[in-house]
């Protein structure tokens, strides 16, 4: 390979990989733009709602006790003794009265 030649085939190696770089940009500046964008955006909402989001977790929380509360007292008042308890399931054998056996 000559010289002239190799200086060639750098430059257009050099060419071919600004090339590639400026279209990587270009693909990617886009999307990368949009998601740092939305991470801006949330943490700016963050900052601003916060205080909102700590009343919203000292609501639920209280709202948690008061129903675990009302549970534990109507479970309590509905407790009952154990006992036995009669069915009423039906007897083998031929029912009261009947004087006629089918055997």
């Amino acid at each position: 390979m000559t010289p002239a030649a190799a200086r060639s085939s750098k430059r257009w190696s050099l060419f071919a990989g600004a090339a590639a770089l400026a279209a990587c940009a270009v693909c990617c500046a886009g999307p990368l733009l949009a998601v740092l964008g939305a991470v801006g955006a949330a943490s700016a909402i963050g900052a601003l709602w916060l205080p909102g989001l700590a009343f919203l977790a000292a609501a639920a929380l209280a709202a948690l006790v008061v129903v675990r509360g009302r549970r534990r007292r109507r479970a309590a008042a509905c407790s009952t003794a154990p006992a036995a308890v009669d069915l009423g399931m039906p007897a083998l054998g031929p029912p009261d009265g009947d004087t006629t056996t089918s055997r």
